[in-house]
């Protein structure tokens, strides 16, 4: 399953993000993982265990700086328990720093993975997720979303994901809209999680479901 979560456009955007992920718990316990951004840097907490557990310290939070920020709860479809694997995983792109926090399922990335080894791609982690950055990595386009848009074209299989940059949240959901997905709002914050217990844990207000193939 996994459960995801993204806050943008709030001071406290990585505890809204922890209780976010403390209320779809349910979703995945292998590992949690938050990724903030303070407009300039990708500040990262994650670990193995349950929300609770990886964030027991509150200190951890006066690194989460910034008015953005993803989270992940991770149960293992493809890849091991290993850390690593644990989300939202974080790369370099050129110039970029970015985050993904992915629930889903990939049918065909053997012979891409493969494509994408023969071709020079070395990966830090058995998950599937890292398919899509590798991916958007190669395709050509002016922003973020063109990139990520042309990279989910050649991907299929169930996903909701969240993508994180220092200044930008991508939200997107495959075309046949397999994982659930919706979008809130807290005053001027807007909340994307995989459940809306969630936004009620939160004390959001439900907007919609991101729709299948929307970003």
């Amino acid at each position: 399953m996994c459960g995801i979560i993204g806050i943008q456009n709030n001071s406290e955007a990585a505890m809204l993000a922890y209780m976010g992920l403390y209320a779809q718990q349910h979703r995945g316990q292998e590992g949690a993982g938050i990724v903030s951004s303070d407009g300039v840097h990708l500040n990262r907490h994650m670990g193995q265990g349950l929300v609770s557990d990886v964030f027991s310290d509150p200190n951890v939070f006066d690194g989460l700086t910034g008015n953005s920020a993803i989270g992940h709860v991770r149960y293992s479809t493809t890849g091991n328990s290993d850390k690593k694997n644990v989300g939202p995983l974080t790369f370099n792109m050129g110039d970029h720093s970015l985050s993904i926090a992915h629930n889903g399922n990939l049918v065909n990335i053997d012979p891409i993975r493969k494509q994408l080894q023969e071709n020079g791609a070395l990966f830090q982690t058995s998950t599937d997720t890292e398919i899509i950055i590798h991916l958007m990595a190669r395709e050509k386009g002016d922003t973020l979303a063109e990139k990520l848009k042309k990279a989910l074209l050649k991907i299929e299989g169930a996903y909701s994901l969240i993508l994180l940059s220092p200044n930008e949240i991508i939200a997107a959901r495959d075309p046949y809209g397999i994982r659930p997905f919706c979008m809130g709002k807290l005053h001027d914050t807007i909340v994307f999680a995989s459940e809306t217990c969630a936004l009620d844990l939160l004390g959001a207000e439900y907007i919609k479901e991101v729709n299948p193939g929307e970003m």
